[in-house]
């Protein structure tokens, strides 16, 4: 799942937010935009490590995307969230570099990492570790396309449709492989709990 700071953002209140500076930046006041890539730099960057797997290349990247966004925010029409704009970009651009490089990583692995708690009890860590390869096992069966999919629903909170928008996929196939990734994840954990 996403991290709080960007659940946090992702509310209806920071929605409007976005449509409004992005109106301001329009009529004139373009430096509000570095509003917009304060609120969102984090997941866009995410999305990079998940591609790239450098911090280097994830930089150029999250730079990258945030430029082609600038550059056609008029564009932006409002019809989703301005979260849901950007990742279509970000995905499209990534996917573009990534089908150059043939690479792709889950995010699973860092995301699952942060949710370990240090002062989990040894039974709670054997279950969150088991969570975590289930989900990374559960991915990594998928082909890039749908980890992508998968990535996007666990990790940015993204529902089917937003996904649908940001990468171009059926709501169908997503739902599909969303509901694939949660039967390994169960057949996981209930063999970790059996033993």
């Amino acid at each position: 799942m996403a991290d709080g700071e960007t659940q946090k953002e992702e509310t209806g209140e920071s929605d409007f937010s976005d449509q409004l500076i992005v109106n301001q930046i329009i009529t004139g006041q373009k430096d509000l935009f570095r509003l917009l890539v304060q609120r969102h730099e984090k997941a866009v960057y995410s999305m990079g490590l998940g591609f790239f797997r450098n911090k280097e290349d994830s930089c150029d990247f999250t730079q990258e995307v945030f430029l082609k966004a600038y550059r056609n925010l008029s564009s932006f029409e409002g019809r989703s969230r301005f979260s849901t704009w950007l990742y279509r970009i970000a995905y499209n651009t990534a996917v573009n570099e990534a089908n150059r490089r043939r690479e792709y990583f889950s995010l699973a692995e860092e995301e699952m990492n942060r949710l370990i708690n240090e002062g989990d009890t040894p039974e709670q860590a054997m279950i969150r570790n088991a969570a975590r390869e289930a989900v990374r096992l559960a991915i990594k069966e998928l082909p890039r396309r749908f980890a992508v999919c998968i990535d996007l629903f666990f990790f940015y909170d993204r529902s089917y449709q937003e996904i649908e928008t940001i990468t171009g996929i059926p709501v169908n196939t997503i739902k599909s492989h969303v509901f694939r990734a949660k039967i390994l994840l169960r057949e996981k954990l209930k063999l970790l709990s059996d033993e």
